[in-house]
């Protein structure tokens, strides 16, 4: 896990840049919070209120996730308000963080926008029962959440504006469906039930920490969509919070709320939850534990007690979402994985036809941004995969089998990228066997996501001059590559997941 954690590969430094500008964007936040006189507590609500708005808002442009930051305040404030104004009123207040918890969830359904404000309105609600928001604090918790949010768009837009060209984003949930079959719907009712019974067991434990169970349920079915991912994910939160706990019992604790070498450990925190959260879920929620140790810290409420009742209440909402997850209208992962697997096909099909046609003189095709989205869908793709590779996964024949599917797809990726910047090629001319060997590969993605259609009879390739385009026959390489990784994946897509695989 530790070098998967450092090894991981980091194109462009991507990660290493939105870690380094979080860091910066927060430091300033809470500068400018703590500058114009404001207290500990909304000091703490600015600055986390600027890691949300850094990590979550992830439109596919720029100008969609300025218009994402601007929107944040009109969900975040009204609840911040509902959440000090239900202070005093536990019953009330117990029903509506279930409410916002499935209605965060529920706003998934508006892509890549609905996700980010769902997730500020939770933590919203979620902060305020952190620091026992009451109403009489509110005027200065709003000036320091819209303080640090500018602060925040400043380093983001202005400051440190590298996101220029962007790929598609990562898809949150399979699209379609209707009622209690889309899965926003279906995750929301979820998050409701794993919420109340969270909420319930975490109140017997503790009347003061109790929203930690309820947090700890509804992150863990972010980015999942069937029960293998949810139980998953259930598992890594539980293992970095633990992990997070014995590293904030030998740092946070001894320091005892020191400004200074907490500040600094707040950074580095902060730097490990932006730079591993793409690549470990177990360590971004390690850095997460330590974070909030070093918070109750500065707050004067750190001891040892407290951090055992976090790993107690992180359990119980582990708990909670694996109970709902299985009980209340559960999907199974094989059949999440079919629809992941399935959309990543067709667009490799996409692709293909958008080359041909670009080889063919079509100014207007671009594979390119398909080339980018089938990138997109395999990541989702291996996190729907993710429970079946596990290492503690006993289902040897479906691990292997997974195993084998992700290798081929990733087969499929190079050769789509291979075939999208041959495309690029402005000298590249048509040749009629692309045609050909496009309709072939055509085919075989209709064998793979149709099942009981049978392979085409293969066409002969094109009698075409001698003498040929070096891009056309560089093209032709990565189709036939196409077709042969497409054929590969017809044995362990359409056989058993039960049966051993038998390579050809």
């Amino acid at each position: 896990m530790l070098k998967r954690m450092f090894v991981a590969p980091d194109p462009g430094r991507v990660r290493l840049r939105f870690a380094v500008r979080a860091v910066l964007g927060i430091m300033v936040a809470a500068a400018a919070s703590g500058i114009t006189g404001h207290s500990l507590a909304a000091v703490i609500t600015g600055g986390l209120a600027a890691l949300l708005a850094l990590f979550t808002v992830a439109d596919p442009t720029v100008r969609g996730q300025a218009v994402t930051t601007a929107l944040l305040p009109a969900v975040g404030l009204p609840v911040l308000a509902l959440a000090a104004g239900l202070h005093a009123h536990p019953l009330a207040r117990d029903v509506a963080f279930v409410a916002v918890a499935a209605a965060g969830v529920y706003a998934r359904r508006w892509g890549a926008r609905g996700h980010a404000l769902g997730v500020f309105g939770f933590m919203t609600f979620f902060v305020a029962q952190f620091l026992h928001t009451v109403p009489g604090q509110l005027p200065r918790l709003f000036t320091s959440v819209l303080l640090a949010l500018a602060a925040a768009a400043a380093v983001r837009f202005g400051v440190w504006c590298y996101e220029r060209r962007l790929p598609p984003p990562l898809v949150p949930v399979l699209p379609g469906g209707r009622g209690l079959a889309r899965t926003t719907t279906r995750q929301a009712a979820q998050v409701a039930v794993a919420g109340a019974v969270a909420l319930g067991i975490g109140q017997l434990l503790s009347q003061d920490r109790w929203y930690w169970a309820v947090g700890a349920a509804w992150w863990i079915f972010v980015n999942t969509a069937s029960r293998g991912e949810t139980l998953v994910r259930g598992f890594r939160r539980v293992a970095g919070t633990v992990l997070g706990i014995g590293v904030g019992a030998l740092v946070a604790v001894p320091l005892e709320g020191a400004a200074l070498p907490t500040a600094v450990l707040v950074a580095l925190c902060v730097f490990g939850i932006f730079y591993t959260a793409a690549v470990s879920y177990t360590w971004m929620m390690l850095a997460v534990t330590v974070l909030v140790g070093l918070l109750y810290g500065l707050l004067g409420v750190l001891e040892p007690a407290l951090l055992a009742l976090r790993v107690l209440e992180t359990g119980v909402g582990a708990l909670a979402a694996a109970l709902a997850v299985l009980l209340v209208l559960p999907v199974s992962t094989h059949a999440t994985n079919d629809a992941w697997i399935q959309r990543a096909l067709h667009c490799v099909h996409r692709c293909t036809t958008e080359a041909a046609r670009r080889l063919a003189g079509d100014p207007e095709a671009d594979p390119a941004p398909l080339a980018a989205e089938l990138e997109t869908l395999l990541v989702r793709a291996r996190l729907s995969v993710a429970p079946l590779v596990h290492p503690l996964s006993p289902l040897r024949a479906r691990k292997a089998r997974a195993r084998r599917v992700l290798a081929l797809l990733d087969d499929c990726a190079r050769e789509v990228r291979g075939l999208a910047a041959v495309a690029a090629d402005p000298q590249a001319s048509h040749d009629a066997r692309l045609a050909a060997a496009c309709r072939r590969v055509e085919a075989a993605v209709r064998v793979l996501v149709a099942p009981g259609v049978h392979p085409a009879a293969a066409e002969p390739e094109a009698e075409t001059a001698a003498a040929h385009h070096p891009g056309a026959e560089a093209a032709l390489r990565h189709l036939h590559g196409l077709e042969r990784v497409l054929a590969d994946l017809v044995a362990p897509l359409h056989t058993s997941p039960r049966a051993p695989l038998v390579d050809a």
